[in-house]
């Protein structure tokens, strides 16, 4: 899960505001409503793609009272968010305007009438797509992954305006005007060290099913001693997760003596800043230091034009990502680091979406991999998709009754106290995006594991503005995505293969209800002693806890391999075929 995320961020403000006022001609005209009408100028940084004449994507305007940050970085499910407003474009010509009126779509506010009188920072974003034609025959438009990992107000090649500061009264109407001649700046290349490698090679899989070009990529991690040690080959762990443009908990320079602390909210700890730098410090000093597991920790990049990760599985919206992960670029890396290349000395771990991958693939392919370290998994059965029954019930946002309705929860804290219903999360990523286009959780789950809908777009689970569930896309998702199910249908020949690889932690009070999905596995594993699976619960541990009970949550979710690489050394000493190679890594 993107941490389910809010994409909210705490960029400072580095632009002069310009005070400016509604037209006096239209403020004088009472009952005009408010219109904002966005330019587009004449000269598209970047160009127009294709050899199109206009502009395709996502018109969003944000009206901020919070002048922390750009407005752009202040919309999100949570109580802070600042309300926004967004229509989708096509065809946008260079000089055109564009105009976010009464019926643009709004969140947290339902229209822009409802928008309360006052001052205003305001912005635009346009959230470019571009058109694929599938090999499938279907032709879609999508927002695709510029390097960033799917954030749209952080997406190089992306519009915006500057904010400027806006004496705002609906009542009175008249008109804004803003003009998206700002451009965000593409990612800085990472820059490769003595431990870390970045791999990026062209998918042959997945460039015949998306009609382009399609790229894998990777951070590996090279293990101490291995340029000193070259007749040396090593096991493989993958690091599941999202998209990060530099590795997760690494850091090869001491903590920054000057770095300003922040303060995280979510954890109460001040800080929390320097604490993250301490430790992704004390892993390289582990990692490089005596008697540490010598293996290729890798961390794959493969961001799909739906979300930031393509959830390591064969699609029929995103396209065949298990299999070219699989097949072309667990191999590639294999061949190019000195792999061991085998199943037995390969093994996932990871939280959130990356639990649910590591499961996944565990599953899905299990000869390749070894056992699978799953944290804090995304719904692993459906009958607990976070708070919904996909297969009992009727409505997604709503449990009700002939007398009465109660909106569904869907986020909390460790006390239970909740800050965002799960009608508003999904109400936020429609705001974003149509046709499962938001680039945020709830849109790729559907992207993931929907059926291809009539319209060539993501089959929807669920009517977006309704809550009313479909049944039949339903049935395809527990067909082929529910590991919980697939794991019970397919015990007889999947169970002997699974023996002892399976460790499943989550916290008993996680933020998005996940540990209750993992109560229905453990249910069934405790069944089946031959499956010597393990499966524990953080007490009052939020998202995503990962097993350590000797640290708080805080400090355990920087720890991963620490905790996973034992365990996967001790497994593959044991379970290793006769004549494997147990001794040219473990110097």
């Amino acid at each position: 899960m993107s941490s389910l995320r809010s994409r909210r961020a705490t960029v400072a403000v580095g632009v002069a505001l310009a005070l400016a006022a509604l037209s006096p001609a239209h403020a004088q005209s009472a009952g005009t409503r408010l219109r904002i009408a966005v330019t587009l100028p004449a000269t598209i940084p970047g160009g127009i793609p294709g050899g199109a004449t206009g502009l395709d994507g996502r018109l969003v305007v944000v009206f901020s009272a919070d002048s922390s940050a750009e407005p752009r970085f202040q919309v999100g499910y949570g109580v802070s968010t600042q309300p926004a407003f967004a229509i989708d474009v096509t065809d946008w010509k260079p000089g055109d305007t564009r105009v976010i009126d009464a019926s643009a779509f709004g969140f947290p506010l339902a229209s822009l009438g409802a928008l309360p009188r006052g001052t205003y920072r305001v912005q635009a974003l346009l959230n470019r797509y571009e058109t694929f034609r599938r090999g499938d025959g279907v032709t879609v438009s999508l927002p695709p992954d510029q390097g960033e990992g799917q954030k749209w107000n952080a997406k190089p090649g992306n519009l915006y305006s500057v904010p400027r500061s806006i004496a705002v009264d609906p009542a009175r109407g008249g008109e804004l005007r803003l003009t998206v001649d700002q451009v965000i700046p593409a990612i800085p290349a990472f820059q490769e060290t003595k431990y870390v490698k970045h791999v990026r090679i062209r998918s042959e899989r997945l460039s015949r099913f998306w009609g382009r070009d399609m790229y894998l990529a990777a951070f590996v991690t090279l293990p101490e001693g291995f340029e000193s040690h070259p007749q040396s080959r090593y096991p493989l762990v993958i690091n599941h997760g999202h998209f990060s443009t530099v590795p997760d908990n690494w850091r090869e320079t001491p903590p920054d003596p000057n770095l300003r602390p922040d303060y995280s909210e979510r954890f109460a700890l001040a800080g929390y800043n320097r604490i993250q730098q301490e430790e992704s410090y004390r892993f390289f000093t582990e990692w490089t230091g005596p008697g540490f597991p010598r293996v290729l920790l890798v961390q794959i990049q493969h961001a799909t034009p739906f979300y930031d990760d393509s959830y390591a599985v064969n699609s029929a919206n995103s396209g065949p990502y298990g299999d070219a992960i699989q097949y072309e670029l667990i191999p590639e890396i294999e061949k190019r680091f000195r792999g061991l290349g085998q199943g037995w000395a390969r093994f996932v771990f990871g939280g959130s979406t990356g639990g649910w991958e590591s499961m996944a693939v565990q599953m899905f392919y299990p000869d390749e991999y070894n056992g699978a370290w799953i944290a804090c998994p995304d719904p692993i059965d459906f009958r607990h998709y976070t708070v919904v029954n996909i297969y009992s019930d009727t409505n997604a946002y709503w449990a009700g009754s002939q007398w009465k309705r109660t909106p569904r929860p869907g986020h909390r804290n460790y006390l239970g106290h909740v800050d965002a219903t799960l009608e508003e999360m999904n109400r936020y990523e429609y705001l974003l995006g149509t046709k499962a286009r938001s680039g945020d959780q709830w849109d790729v789950w559907e992207s993931v594991y929907s059926p291809v809908g009539p319209d060539g777009y993501p089959r929807r689970i669920w009517d977006r503005l309704s809550g009313k569930i479909d049944p039949v896309t339903a049935k395809f998702w527990r067909d082929n995505y529910d590991l919980s199910y697939i794991l019970q249908r397919d015990w007889a020949t999947l169970g002997p293969k699974l023996r002892g690889k399976l460790r499943i932690f989550v916290g008993d009070m996680d933020n998005y209800y996940l540990n209750n999905a993992v109560y229905e596995v453990e249910k069934f594993l405790k069944t089946k002693p031959e499956a010597e699976a393990v499966v524990d619960y953080g007490d009052r541990d939020e998202h995503c806890w990962n097993g350590d009970h000797t640290r708080s949550n805080a400090y355990s979710r920087l720890r991963y391999p620490q905790m996973v690489l034992p365990w996967a050394v001790e497994r593959m000493l044991r379970t290793a075929p006769p004549g494997a190679d147990l001794r040219s890594w473990r110097y």
